[in-house]
């Protein structure tokens, strides 16, 4: 199983900006980033495919965050801008792609759709 490792995240003002990034052990196929707020269920942010040639994200950073990914490194990047307090989440790198989800595919991933996680990094933004 590929070991996911994210860094990146800290404290930032609304209105600013981070980049995370997750490196993985081995070649990776689709990544996906998810948030997770303390009582709320893990909910997607961005998935990209192996090439870089498809994208997928949620409603709420569309035009906010952009992910991409450098497959010499095995890494995963998000570029998050113009962030909100409604941000502040720990931020989950995922691979291991189960039950045919794809980043065309119209449905919202779950955390179902991902086998292998990182420990994630926490992104706080202040008001």
């Amino acid at each position: 199983q590929v070991q996911l490792v994210e860094s990146g995240g800290g404290l930032v003002q609304a209105g600013g900006s981070l980049r995370l990034s997750c490196v993985a052990s081995g070649r990776t196929y689709t990544m996906g980033w998810f948030r997770e707020v303390p009582g709320k269920e893990r909910e997607f942010v961005a998935a990209i495919s192996w090439s870089g040639s498809s994208t997928s994200y949620a409603n709420s950073v569309k035009d906010r965050f952009t992910i991409s990914r450098d497959n010499a490194k095995n890494t995963v990047y998000l570029q998050m801008n113009s962030l909100k307090p409604e941000d502040t989440a720990v931020y989950y790198c995922a691979t291991d792609l189960r039950g045919g989800w794809t980043t065309t595919t119209k449905r919202v991933p779950e955390t179902a759709d991902f086998g292998s996680w990182g420990q994630g990094t926490q992104v706080t933004v202040s008001s």
